[in-house]
C-alpha cells in the first residue's frame, strides 16, 4: 500500500515536471538552500576521511614499495564509493530531513489542503522543486565532496609525511577514468532521488500534529538512507561487477 502510493506521487511528481508545471523559482530557491545547508558538513567529512585513508594506505603501501599507489587508491575509493555515499547521508540528514518537516507542517497547518482548494496543484507547487532540488543538489555536494577527500589525502601524504606532490597527482588517475566520475554523478542522481522521494512522501502524508510531523522527519532519514545503501550496492554491481 505504502509503495503503491509512493509510486503514485513519483508519477505525479514527473507529470508536473515534464508539462512544465514547476516553478522555477521555486526549484532555485530550494536548491541554493539544500546546498547552503549541506555543504559544509560534506566537505567538513569528506576532507578528514582523505586524510585519514592516505594515512592508512601509506603504512599499507610501504609495506611493498608501492607509496606512488597511494593517489590512484585515495581517488578510486573516494570518487565511486565514499563520496556519492557519505554525501547523500549528509543531504538524507539535512536537506531530506528539512524537506520532511516543511511539507508535514504545511499539512499539519492545512496549508496543503487549502492550496487544493484554491484548484492549485499541490505536487507541482509544494512537492516538485523540493524533490528536484534534492536530485540536483547530490551530484554537486558528491563532486565537491570528491574535491575534498582528494584534498585531504594530498594533504596527509604530500605535505605532512613529505611524498612527492608530482608523483601523487602524476598517479592519481592511474586506476580512475571518466567512467568512475560518470558513475559517482548517476550513483548520487539516483540517490537524491530516493532521499526526495522519501522525504516528501513522508512529509507530504504527516498526521497526527507535532509528534507526527517528527516521526516523518525522523523516518525520512532512516528509510532514505537504508534505501540508498541497498541501491548502491545493486548499482555497484550494474557499473562494475562485469570490470575484471
Amino acid at each position: 500500500m505504502t509503495l503503491g502510493r509512493m509510486g503514485l506521487l513519483a508519477w505525479n511528481i514527473a507529470r508536473v515536471t515534464f508539462n512544465g508545471n514547476v516553478s522555477l523559482p521555486g526549484f532555485l530557491e530550494h536548491l541554493y538552500k539544500v546546498i547552503i545547508r549541506c555543504l559544509l558538513p560534506v566537505m567538513a567529512v569528506l576532507l578528514p576521511f582523505g586524510m585519514v585513508m592516505s594515512l592508512q594506505g601509506l603504512d599499507i603501501f610501504a609495506l611493498y614499495g608501492t607509496q606512488r599507489m597511494l593517489s590512484s587508491f585515495v581517488a578510486a575509493a573516494i570518487i565511486r564509493e565514499l563520496s556519492p555515499v557519505m554525501a547523500c547521508v549528509l543531504v538524507a540528514a539535512q536537506g531530506g530531513a528539512s524537506i520532511a518537516a516543511e511539507l508535514g507542517a504545511m499539512r499539519i497547518k492545512e496549508e496543503i489542503d487549502a492550496t487544493e482548494v484554491m484548484a492549485v496543484d499541490s505536487v507541482a507547487h509544494h512537492v516538485a522543486p523540493r524533490f528536484l532540488a534534492l536530485v540536483v543538489a547530490c551530484p554537486l555536494l558528491d563532486m565537491l565532496g570528491c574535491v575534498s577527500g582528494i584534498a585531504g589525502g594530498y594533504l596527509t601524504a604530500v605535505l605532512m609525511n613529505g611524498e612527492p606532490s608530482g608523483t601523487f597527482v602524476a598517479e592519481m588517475w592511474v586506476m580512475t577514468t571518466w567512467y568512475d566520475l560518470l558513475a559517482t554523478v548517476l550513483k548520487s542522481l539516483v540517490f537524491g532521488g530516493i532521499i526526495g522521494l522519501v522525504s516528501s512522501y513522508l512529509g507530504y502524508n504527516a498526521r497526527g500534529g507535532a509528534a507526527g510531523v517528527g516521526r516523518a522527519v525522523n523516518d525520512s532519514v532512516v528509510y532514505s538512507v537504508l534505501a540508498f545503501i541497498t541501491a548502491n550496492y545493486l548499482l555497484t554491481s550494474a557499473i562494475y561487477g562485469g570490470i575484471t
